[in-house]
């Protein structure tokens, strides 16, 4: 057959994107087999039933057509009501582009502020799709890895001496995925510093602003940093959508602007049904207090359930939907660590290194189980820990 584009083949250019664990974990549960999956942050409760039943409404409604480019009106002002009040600056629906996902608004941003060849900086450890979406934009990026001693937080100075003269944006994510770390204030000031210093868009994904402890703290309220940032968001972990496939990003109005020509040629818009739901779900919150309760109550019941697991220690932890081990006293090799685990336990992990080297040898576990599962995947872990050192003497 005729070539391949460049641009779709190197997306994922050695074929392996670190969820190898995942799937084959995914593939045994399939057969058959008895695996508690914490490799995934995909909740295990459905949908606010009040946020089902304002999308049936809205089918039996006639709500079946196509709709605008940017997001139907409702959607975009209950978006720019909910950005208001995440990223502490007054927005309107102007500044706000519905997409289909938070995954969307990353590409969308992504493709708004690089052109081919153009660098980018992304604080490590980072989401696994980032590298593949800049790689999609033919932009070339430079990571720089936090440190797990200091709680994976951001360090500017590292950022600036990764800085080029091509460089065009950086792109952080606080709450982090997969670390839970919340960057602090100052972390974020000395980045926004450094953003005005050198003439930076900075790329803000926050699609976990709703379960971090504490008050959010985006860099898009700080000053001078609004023109110059853009927020990716997305109902999935705040609402408990993730299979809804709605996100949206907040930018200055220009930039969106061009945005909705991205839409034309890609999306189209979306659903019409979903979006008069979701809109009714920004609107009236739908679940998002209860969320945000339940995986504040598990981060608490894993952490106590980890407390006094020998040369195990927990990194960043304090956000989102994860906790992040720092299995490295016990082995090195996270993948090697996670595939073990994975035979003789059956649970299934994700090793840190695929969320970049700052990560290496630690495991991610997500909260998305009941209270009793999580207990018992720790016991197992525990267990495991366990006879593992034990071979290994």
């Amino acid at each position: 057959m005729p070539r391949l584009s460049s641009r779709i083949t190197g997306i994922i250019p050695s074929g392996k994107d670190g969820w190898e664990v995942h799937f084959t974990a995914m593939t045994r549960r399939h057969a058959g087999e008895d695996i508690i999956m914490l490799s995934v942050g995909d909740h295990d409760f459905s949908t606010p039933q009040e946020t089902v039943e304002a999308c049936v409404s809205a089918l039996h409604g006639g709500f079946h057509h196509y709709t605008q480019l940017p997001g139907i009106p409702e959607l975009r002002v209950a978006m720019a009501k909910v950005s208001t009040q995440a990223t502490g600056v007054a927005t309107t629906p102007a500044e706000v582009i519905a997409t289909p996902g938070g995954q969307a608004a990353l590409y969308a941003a992504v493709q708004a502020v690089l052109d081919p060849g153009d660098h980018a900086i992304v604080v490590a450890p980072y989401y696994a799709t980032y590298p593949g979406t800049f790689r999609a934009a033919g932009a070339g990026y430079t990571v720089v890895e936090t440190r797990a001693e200091d709680g994976f937080q951001p360090d500017a100075a590292a950022i600036e001496r990764a800085l080029r003269p091509d460089s065009r944006a950086i792109l952080i994510n606080t709450p982090n995925n997969p670390t839970g770390a919340v960057y602090s204030k100052a972390s974020l000031e000395d980045i926004a510093a450094l953003c005005r210093e050198r003439d930076l868009w900075l790329l803000s994904d926050e699609v976990y602003w709703t379960l971090g402890s504490g008050e959010h703290v985006s860099p898009r309220a700080l000053p001078g940093m609004a023109e110059r940032t853009l927020v990716i968001n997305s109902m999935s972990k705040s609402h408990g959508m993730t299979g809804w496939r709605i996100g949206w990003l907040t930018a200055p109005k220009d930039v969106i602007r061009q945005l909705i020509d991205l839409n034309l040629v890609t999306t189209y818009g979306l659903t019409d049904f979903v979006s008069h739901a979701a809109a009714e779900a920004l609107e009236k919150e739908y679940g998002v207090r209860e969320i945000a309760e339940r995986y504040a109550a598990r981060r608490l019941i894993l952490l106590d359930a980890i407390l006094g697991m020998n040369d195990v220690v927990v990194r960043g932890s304090e956000g989102g939907m994860y906790v992040m081990l720092d299995i490295r006293a016990i082995e090195p090799d996270c993948e090697k660590f996670a595939f073990a685990l994975l035979d003789a336990e059956k649970v299934s992990v994700m090793p840190g290194a695929s969320f970049g080297e700052a990560a290496a040898g630690h495991i991610r576990l997500s909260l998305c189980q009941p209270d009793a599962i999580l207990e018992e995947a720790v016991t197992r872990l525990r267990r495991f820990v366990s006879q593992y050192r034990s071979k290994a003497a």
